[in-house]
């Protein structure tokens, strides 16, 4: 069974896993998205070209009929929709352009923006990660548009992910841009690999968080969860 070392410390390895676990276990390998050098060579439509014909060929493997009526075009909806909608995130051209605000009201206490609605998909087994994310952030002096903060969310969340990547991804995002610590991402989320194969368990969800600087105290994170809940 093939080993993958994940993790290395002084030219040695921490410990390895075997690549079945690493989906299984939802592990993931680091912070940044795992993408090649030329990932961005090809152009959208050849790309489209080139998921339409693979994925022609996995149908083909699984024995379905693509002369059938309704079949005949399956392949490039889905080389547009994994391009242009869930997958949309890989690319930086699509990353949200934010501009900044003077913060001219003085409001100087936690923004919370809750029950952000979003849809992943697990890079282990290309399915569905369905869930809300939730932000909070203190300002330094600027301000953002509450619609960039889903947009951010959303534009992390449209590519293959692990939930604590697309956490911290979200939360590094947000303290560059608004230039403060003082942020926080709680997200809780459905995983459809968990549900819908494997363990099939209908019922668990998972919850990931970030709390930096203000935010990282007993008292803050009780605040936040206060307002979430309520």
């Amino acid at each position: 069974m093939k080993t993958e070392t994940i993790s290395k410390k002084n030219g040695h390895s921490l410990k390895a896993f075997n690549v079945e676990d690493i989906g299984d276990d939802h592990l993931f390998t680091g912070l940044e998205t795992p993408m090649k050098p030329n990932a961005f060579e090809m152009s959208n439509t050849e790309k489209k070209e080139r998921i339409s014909i693979l994925f022609s060929e996995i149908m083909d493997v699984l024995g379905l009929d693509l002369n059938d009526d309704s079949l005949q075009g399956t392949p490039d909806r889905v080389a547009k929709m994994y391009v242009e909608e869930i997958f949309s995130g890989l690319d930086p051209k699509n990353k949200p352009k934010v501009a900044l605000f003077d913060n001219k009201y003085q409001y100087n206490q936690m923004l919370v923006e809750k029950n952000i609605t979003f849809y992943s998909n697990c890079e282990h087994h290309f399915v569905p990660i369905i869930g809300k994310a939730h932000i909070a952030y203190k300002s330094s002096g600027k301000v953002i548009g509450l619609s960039k903060l889903n947009r951010i969310v959303q534009y992390y969340a449209k590519r293959p992910q692990v939930q604590e990547r697309l956490t911290n991804q979200i939360a590094n995002e947000l303290k560059t841009v608004l230039n403060t610590e003082n942020v926080a991402v709680i997200i809780d989320a459905k995983h459809l690999c968990v549900s819908s194969r494997g363990i099939k368990d209908d019922t668990s969800t998972t919850v990931t968080t970030y709390y930096g600087g203000e935010f990282n105290t007993a008292s803050k994170i009780a605040e936040l969860q206060n307002y979430i809940n309520n």
